[in-house]
């Protein structure tokens, strides 16, 4: 598996392409398509918004992106490499290597610091101790967290929880961050200050940025928006300029 060096492409390349993507799940009379053939470009960059009722698809489409599942038919290529031929294995190396997550529920290992948590993922990148610190501590700071380092989850509150779980997601400088309900378990204060935060690092880090939202007030702060409806895109529109 061998990606084109970042650098080497221009702010316009396509990170991600979904091509007549079709996912099934079940046969016979239990067969549900979720994914009823769609097409998806989204460039290095750009932060969108997916949205669309229970069942619509877009959880299955996140999946996709994430390597978490594979398409029946189709294809999906990221940085121009088809995901569909590589192994189980290789996906993984994917997800560890370019990819981060930001959950609704936070996910964060209860009995751990702040700093230990954004640690792990480094560990299984096998970046020396040092290093990983230095690293953990940088992507504190960028959440406005540097002063929590020591301080388990159960001793933040939700916001800071979810800043913790984005420098997470970041800490590892991944080509794209896959966002599931980021701002679902929290009050509007609150969320507001999440999606802040995620414009910044999507503006100044270039992270580009697909996040999964049943809010329209927490999609507009996105770029584009894009709607899903009966396994199909049903719009998708650029939201601001």
């Amino acid at each position: 598996m061998t990606f084109a060096p970042q650098q080497d492409r221009d702010s316009s390349a396509t990170l991600v392409e979904l091509k007549r993507v079709t996912k099934v799940y079940g046969r016979g009379e239990a067969e549900v398509k979720a994914l009823a053939g769609i097409d998806l470009r989204i460039v290095r960059g750009e932060f969108v918004a997916v949205m669309g009722p229970s069942g619509s698809g877009k959880s299955t489409c996140m999946n996709l992106l994430g390597c978490l599942d594979t398409p029946t038919s189709g294809s999906y290529l990221f940085r121009g490499i088809e995901v569909g031929g590589l192994s189980r294995d290789q996906r993984a190396l994917l997800r560890r290597h370019y990819l981060g997550f930001v959950f609704q529920g936070y996910n964060l290992l209860a009995r751990t610091t702040a700093l230990e948590n954004l640690e792990l993922p480094m560990i299984y990148r096998g970046i020396p101790p040092a290093e990983r610190h230095k690293l953990a501590r940088e992507a504190l700071r960028s959440v406005g967290l540097a002063d929590r380092e020591t301080h388990t989850p159960s001793e933040l509150s939700g916001g800071q929880q979810q800043r913790i779980a984005i420098a997470r997601a970041i800490v590892t400088d991944p080509n794209l961050i896959l966002a599931d309900e980021p701002t679902g378990n929290l009050d509007s204060a609150r969320s507001v200050e999440i999606m802040e935060l995620l414009v910044r690092l999507n503006q100044e880090r270039g992270i580009t940025i697909v996040m999964v939202t049943h809010e329209p007030d927490m999609a507009a702060f996105a770029r584009r928006i894009v709607h899903f409806r009966d396994g199909l895109i049903d719009s998708d529109n650029i939201s601001k300029p």
